[in-house]
């Protein structure tokens, strides 16, 4: 007699994601898995006594979402300070500021985060004189969207000045303007970073955050942060409510060799992913290294964040010890330079490339060659309009940012991920659907594709994740609409959220 299943989900228009996508119509698991995908009349036979049965009137049902490249950490904090990812003007972004400076004690920093000038009449980043009208009594620290600037009133120039790479930090007439970039703007994070229970209270909001948009997985980039730690003991206690993927930066490589871990360790809803490193910048911040200069600026081209000969060095050492690395590359000179490093590795190793926004062809058809996986963020298309950002730093190569299709048909692996710009699945995929040209855009399925299975082939997992088969994790998630039949797939719901056969949201 066949074993009844602990939950059956019913009366739905289940997408497979697997190629080619099939339907079906119900989903059976037991202990966590998936037994049986079929129709719900005969599905219906294997509900038992203790079996939960949701009725999903005939909402569309897909693998759990995978976000290949986000910060948890900074989605908590936009969940727990200033979230200035939405406001439409300087004006906007000050006064948000200024209303959280009203809710913290005095001298404690007022922190911002997620700001974009490109979405602004005024363009240009947030200075020390904007953000001392905040007139709070501690320092006030806005950070920009990328992570790679941040803005600080004077109280906090004054703070943390003295500990700031001169090369980092902006000046106009010999006097800092108070946005500083990469190494700064880094020194600045590290200054301000919470500590293991302030952590613990920004990854519970943000893991809640993700589940609500119908997110499974992360993959998480990690720094000099009790993370692991948190995500560790809440999985132990049996409050993690996504599988984890921990891509550790580069300067704990020497210390994951030491205590023996590779990637792929762990267990549970925790494991090692891999060693995250830089190369370059970001366009936002005219850091991404160029092979020509930036139309709004002539005579910059970008910098090494890590230089070639330092990233040859690590990617050795971090080969030899078993783990897989992912390198931050936007600039097309960085990728050029990150895809020639990787050419001789073996495929198994699934190398990434973070961002390669601005990838040649030449780089594209060598990362298919190469088997290199391309960590790509689709929501980076809201820059590549005639007035966005892409315009504003690259004039004409605008369009060669981010050419998903031109990816995809090189045969390119695409794991899509938010970087948190704004950690919201269905936001990707609409904007990887309405892309301005051809080159960019992707159809529905294959940007879908991207989310689930990439992401899962990303991180070794797309024997048990990634999509609706039976034998494969009960990971999923229930939308209100159909991303097919929509112009606006971006305003779909999520309703309901499913990790290892356990409702983790429930928004029906």
């Amino acid at each position: 007699m066949t074993e009844a299943a602990d939950l059956l989900l019913t009366n739905a228009e289940v997408h497979t994601l697997t190629r080619p996508d099939e339907t079906a119509e119900a989903v059976a698991v037991r202990d966590g898995r998936i037994v049986r995908v079929g129709d719900a009349y005969e599905l219906d036979f294997l509900a038992g006594v203790d079996t939960r049965t949701i009725d999903l009137d005939g909402r569309v049902l897909l693998p759990g979402f995978v976000d290949a490249h986000t910060h948890l950490d900074t989605v908590g904090r936009k969940r727990v300070h200033a979230d200035l990812s939405t406001t439409k003007s300087r004006a906007a972004a000050v006064g948000a500021l200024r209303d959280r400076a009203a809710a913290v004690d005095d001298d404690d920093p007022v922190l911002g985060f997620g700001y974009d000038e490109s979405a602004w009449d005024e363009r240009g980043y947030l200075t020390r004189s904007d953000l001392d009208a905040v007139d709070a009594a501690g320092p006030v620290v806005a950070v920009r969207e990328d992570l790679h600037v941040a803005s600080l009133d004077s109280t906090a120039l004054a703070r943390f000045g003295d500990d700031l790479p001169d090369d980092g930090v902006h000046l106009e007439a010999g006097e800092p303007t108070g946005v500083v970039v990469e190494r700064a703007a880094e020194a600045v994070l590290d200054a301000l970073a919470p500590d293991e229970s302030e952590t613990e209270r920004l990854l519970r909001a943000a893991q809640t955050y993700a589940n609500e948009r119908g997110v499974t997985t992360v993959h998480d980039m990690v720094r000099r942060s009790s993370a692991p730690r948190v995500y560790r003991d809440l999985d132990r206690d049996g409050e993690l409510t996504l599988r984890v993927r921990l891509n550790y930066w580069a300067d704990h490589l020497d210390a994951l060799v030491e205590t023996g871990l590779r990637t792929n360790h762990g267990d549970g809803r925790v494991r090692i992913g891999a060693i995250k490193t830089f190369t370059d910048g970001s366009i936002g911040g005219r850091t991404a290294r160029l092979s020509a200069p930036y139309a709004d600026a002539p005579d910059e081209r970008g910098e090494w964040t890590v230089a070639p000969a330092a990233f040859r060095d690590l990617l050795d050492r971090a080969e030899a010890a078993g783990f897989q690395v992912a390198a931050h590359a936007i600039g097309d000179e960085a990728v050029d330079d990150v895809v020639d490093a990787f050419a001789g590795a073996d495929r198994g190793v699934r190398h990434r490339i973070e961002h390669a926004e601005l990838a040649s062809d030449e780089a594209i058809d060598r990362m298919a060659d190469a088997g290199l996986v391309a960590s790509i963020q689709p929501n980076f298309h809201r820059w590549a309009g005639e007035e966005g950002l892409y315009a504003d730093r690259l004039g004409d190569r605008r369009t060669e940012t981010n050419r998903l299709r031109r990816l995809a048909d090189a045969g390119v692996i695409l794991a899509f991920g938010s970087d948190c710009m704004p950690l919201d699945p269905l936001a990707g995929v609409a904007h990887a659907v309405d892309a301005p040209t051809d080159p960019q855009r992707l159809g529905v399925t294959e940007a879908l594709r991207a989310y689930t299975l990439g992401g899962a082939y990303a991180g070794f997992d797309e024997d048990r994740l990634g999509t609706v088969e039976t034998g494969k994790r009960a990971d999923f998630v229930v939308l209100e609409a159909s991303p097919w039949d929509t112009d606006d797939i971006g305003a779909i719901d999520a309703a309901l959220t499913v990790v290892d056969g356990e409702v983790v949201y429930d928004g029906r």
